[in-house]
Protein backbone atom coordinates (compact mmCIF):
# COMPACT_ATOMS: atom_id res chain seq x y z
CA UNK A 1 0.00 0.00 0.00
CA UNK A 2 1.48 3.36 -0.95
CA UNK A 3 1.15 5.47 1.76
CA UNK A 4 -0.17 8.11 -0.29
CA UNK A 5 -3.51 6.43 -0.21
CA UNK A 6 -3.66 7.76 3.09
CA UNK A 7 -5.12 11.02 2.01
CA UNK A 8 -7.95 10.26 -0.27
CA UNK A 9 -9.31 6.92 1.94
CA UNK A 10 -11.62 7.10 5.11
CA UNK A 11 -12.99 4.60 7.59
CA UNK A 12 -15.63 2.58 5.59
CA UNK A 13 -18.15 2.50 8.86
CA UNK A 14 -18.31 6.08 10.04
CA UNK A 15 -16.03 8.21 6.84
CA UNK A 16 -13.22 9.10 10.07
CA UNK A 17 -9.42 9.43 9.18
CA UNK A 18 -7.16 6.16 9.19
CA UNK A 19 -3.88 6.70 10.90
CA UNK A 20 -1.25 3.91 9.88
CA UNK A 21 0.59 1.49 11.37
CA UNK A 22 3.23 -0.36 9.16
CA UNK A 23 4.25 -3.69 10.84
CA UNK A 24 6.69 -3.77 6.89
CA UNK A 25 7.24 -1.69 4.56
CA UNK A 26 9.39 -2.76 1.06
CA UNK A 27 12.94 -2.71 1.36
CA UNK A 28 14.99 0.08 -0.84
CA UNK A 29 15.83 -1.78 -4.21
CA UNK A 30 12.37 -3.34 -4.65
CA UNK A 31 9.73 -2.93 -7.13
CA UNK A 32 7.39 -2.03 -4.51
CA UNK A 33 10.35 -0.15 -2.65
CA UNK A 34 8.42 2.19 0.32
CA UNK A 35 5.17 0.49 0.52
CA UNK A 36 3.71 -0.94 3.41
CA UNK A 37 3.55 -4.72 3.29
CA UNK A 38 1.41 -5.78 6.33
CA UNK A 39 0.14 -3.17 8.94
CA UNK A 40 -2.80 -1.68 10.56
CA UNK A 41 -5.22 1.14 9.56
CA UNK A 42 -7.18 2.57 12.57
CA UNK A 43 -10.29 4.52 12.48
CA UNK A 44 -9.19 8.31 14.79
CA UNK A 45 -13.07 8.40 14.94
CA UNK A 46 -14.49 4.72 15.65
CA UNK A 47 -11.16 3.08 16.91
CA UNK A 48 -11.94 0.39 14.38
CA UNK A 49 -9.02 -1.67 12.43
CA UNK A 50 -8.44 -3.11 8.80
CA UNK A 51 -5.51 -5.12 8.57
CA UNK A 52 -3.27 -4.49 5.66
CA UNK A 53 -1.78 -7.90 4.14
CA UNK A 54 0.48 -8.43 0.87
CA UNK A 55 0.45 -4.48 -0.18
CA UNK A 56 -3.64 -4.50 0.07
CA UNK A 57 -5.96 -2.76 2.84
CA UNK A 58 -8.83 -4.51 3.38
CA UNK A 59 -11.27 -2.07 4.12
CA UNK A 60 -14.19 -3.98 4.18
CA UNK A 61 -16.54 -3.45 7.12
CA UNK A 62 -16.39 -5.96 10.12
CA UNK A 63 -19.32 -7.91 9.63
CA UNK A 64 -18.58 -7.98 6.12
CA UNK A 65 -14.63 -9.26 6.47
CA UNK A 66 -15.89 -11.43 9.44
CA UNK A 67 -18.19 -14.14 6.90
CA UNK A 68 -15.10 -13.38 4.65
CA UNK A 69 -13.19 -15.09 7.22
CA UNK A 70 -15.64 -17.37 8.38
CA UNK A 71 -16.28 -18.68 4.48
CA UNK A 72 -12.36 -19.29 4.47
CA UNK A 73 -11.37 -16.87 2.40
Amino acid sequence: MKTDLLEIIACPVCKGELTLDADEIAPEGAVDAGEVLTGTLTCSACDERYPITGGIPNLLPPELRDAEIAAGR
